[in-house]
């Protein structure tokens, strides 16, 4: 594969695909939207001159592949095969040297599965690697996480600052005992794995930020821990230039989300970038690191919360505040990246979804993502020596020529007069009248949906359905007032939400009424189900993929982690247990039910489904379970998500199109 072709920028624009438009039967269908996307990670090398990326192999394996832009050579050159590893992330920490991140999940004592997080580095050619985790020979309990990268450093050594987990070899272990036990901050050399301490290992530590120079500027400590349990209080300290002492810079609540959340250090403004509260949402603040607490406001928006920060160039610049919103992802405070971004927007008219995914160590070459919610992506590598974009490749070449539904931003009014936001996308080329119509609500539930492509809605789009996505109260990004106490707290408002997107669909002659169906995936499949305890009459098919179906398994679940506190006070108490389970209702049911789940997947239990699958059986009602052996929450693998979405679109069809 050659990748040594180059367009002079002015002279390019992306639009529509030349690509034959590809008319896609059912089968062929779920083959070209379950193939998992083709670039999972991307980096570029300091000199701009290399691209690794991370692209699925056969299964659940996963490859590091190498582009070489001078030879126009791409080789594989490290590889996981997903059992029981999977890589997710690699950087450079030098032209000679990747460090990678691999994940996985293991079986624990006493059944059950516990995920877990390795660092490895390697040559660019592959060769010589070593792990970059901590080498006790003994210890106390097994670390679920090697680490990760603080500060790629400036590419010019082979070195990168890695915060990393110590664990003692015995149980009297503390801070002050001169065992190194906790989180702290080590220099590695990748190539010969020598180890300077930076940071001393903390036993309350829970991360560290620094300034992309080198220098460890923040650190993030637990306030209180019950036995080895978080409360969510984390207490922020920072560093004056060229001092060592801890000063106090403010708290973080991650139950009431309030204090400062700590994003990023500009260490020529000496501040810190930190999300804080404003008028009930989210907005981002600088905080002078001087001593003197002096805070600026750097951008709020009135109506949805800023999620953080856009950063550039191996030292992570902060050059824009991002957020979601149906137009903007981002305002931009750097003039010279907003120059450039405003390049690439004349290049790429057709795709306003851009991201600059890495630069080069002197920012020339800019290694660029561009989308949109017709094109599932595309990868680019542009050169401003002599303002060249390189096309490196579509991230779903199966969807080549296949034309994808326009997503289109809409708001229904909710029972309470509530206006809900939502995105409804049409088959292309028909009335949008009287259709077999889906609604999707989101999984988290402490998420949204957002513009763009999306794999699943779309696979259902090509298949003639009319989708409606709706950020539903309880939803996140669009401040606390609309988050409530969660969708789980709140799920009477959630799923109320959720239903009135599929009566608004009626009500608009959008969907025929027989033949609306709702489709969810984790915590989304959860109003899935529980829409039949609700409005049993409404939808006529429901599928449910990894779905929340009793809210007493959640919380079980949960227990003797270190979040156990937090996610059994995120999941609340009380009645909503039992009237907020569909489990507990299946007799209300009136509807087919088909469920999808991996028996390795440790956000849901598997037995959620088993449970609702067993209680529909027993009340004489229409359910099917498929269980993907050896699979996560996401369905991790092209064959099981073809698999899945081929026996959802026969079951629906079956059920509503017959």
């Amino acid at each position: 594969m050659k990748y040594a072709y180059v367009v002079v920028l002015a002279a390019l624009s992306v639009g529509a695909s030349a690509t034959a438009q590809v008319n896609l039967d059912a089968k062929a269908a779920a083959a070209a939207f379950g193939a998992r996307e083709h670039v999972i990670d991307a980096s570029l090398s300091p000199d701009g001159s290399k691209v690794a990326m991370v692209v699925p192999g056969p299964v659940q394996s996963t490859v590091v592949q190498l582009l070489d832009m001078q030879t126009g050579s791409a080789k594989a050159i490290n590889y996981a095969k997903g059992d029981p590893m999977t890589l997710t992330t690699c950087g450079w920490a030098s032209n000679a040297r990747l460090v990678c991140s691999l994940y996985g999940i293991s079986n624990v004592a006493m059944g059950g599965y516990l995920a877990y997080q390795r660092l490895i580095a390697f040559g660019a050619d592959g060769a010589d690697p070593i792990s970059l985790g901590t080498k006790e020979r003994v210890k106390l309990y097994a670390s679920q996480s090697d680490g990760y990268v603080v500060d790629w450093r400036d590419g010019a050594s082979d070195n990168v600052l890695i915060a990393r987990n110590y664990i003692p070899a015995r149980a009297e272990a503390n801070f002050s005992g001169g065992i190194a036990n906790g989180l702290g901050v080590d220099l590695i050399d990748t190539r010969t794995g020598k180890v300077d301490h930076v940071e001393g290992a903390h036993p309350r530590a829970t991360g560290y930020l620094g300034d992309g120079k080198g220098t460890i500027r923040l650190m993030m400590l637990d306030n209180q821990r019950l036995s080895a349990e978080t409360r969510g209080i984390t207490e922020i300290f920072y560093r004056q230039p060229g001092k060592r002492d801890w000063l106090p810079l403010g708290t973080y609540n991650s139950v009431t989300e309030t204090g400062i959340y700590p994003v990023a250090i500009d260490s020529t403004a000496n501040v810190a970038y930190v999300l804080k509260g404003l008028n009930g949402r989210d907005a981002l603040y600088r905080i002078t690191l001087d001593g003197s607490g002096k805070e600026e406001l750097a951008y709020s928006n009135a109506d949805v919360d800023v999620s953080g920060v856009v950063r550039i160039g191996r030292s992570g610049r902060v050059v824009a505040a991002s957020y979601a919103s149906d137009d903007h992802s981002s305002t931009i405070f750097d003039p010279e990246f907003k120059k450039l971004v405003a390049g690439f927007g004349r290049a790429l008219p057709a795709l306003p979804l851009i991201r600059v995914v890495d630069s080069s160590a002197d920012e020339q070459v800019h290694l660029v993502y561009a989308a949109s919610d017709t094109d599932p992506g595309r990868y680019f590598l542009f050169d401003s020596n002599n303002k060249s974009l390189s096309p490196l490749g579509q991230d779903r070449p199966e969807l080549a020529g296949v034309t994808l539904g326009t997503v289109k931003p809409i708001s229904y009014r909710a029972a309470d007069g509530t206006m809900i936001p939502a995105y409804l996308t049409l088959p292309p080329g028909g009335t949008g009248k009287n259709l077999p119509a889906i609604v999707m609500p989101h999984g988290g539930p402490a998420a949204r949906d957002e513009w763009g492509f999306d794999w699943l809605a779309q696979f259902f789009v090509n298949r003639g359905y009319a989708v409606i996505q709706p950020n539903y109260r309880g939803s996140a990004g669009y401040g606390q007032q609309w988050f409530q106490q969660n969708g789980f707290k709140s799920w009477k408002t959630a799923i109320g939400d959720v239903t009135d997107a599929g009566r608004w669909l009626v009500a608009e002659g959008i969907a025929d009424p027989a033949k609306l169906a709702i489709v969810g995936w984790s915590y989304g499949g959860y109003p899935a189900l529980q829409s039949q305890v609700v409005a049993p009459d409404l939808f006529k098919a429901v599928v449910a993929i990894a779905p929340v179906t009793d809210l007493g398994m959640l919380r079980a679940e949960k227990v003797g982690f270190t979040n156990t506190t937090l996610a059994r006070n995120y999941i609340g108490d009380g009645p909503h247990l039992e009237e907020g389970s569909p489990a507990r209702h299946a007799a209300a049911f009136k509807a087919p039910v088909l469920m999808f789940h991996g028996d390795k997947d440790i956000n849901v239990d598997v037995g959620e489904s088993r449970a609702m699958d067993r209680q529909l059986k027993a009340a004489k009602k229409s359910s099917g379970l498929v269980v993907y052996p050896g699979i996560d929450h996401q369905l991790r693998d092209s064959a099981v998500r073809t698999d899945m979405l081929a026996r959802a679109d026969a079951f629906l069809t079956a059920t509503m199109i017959r």
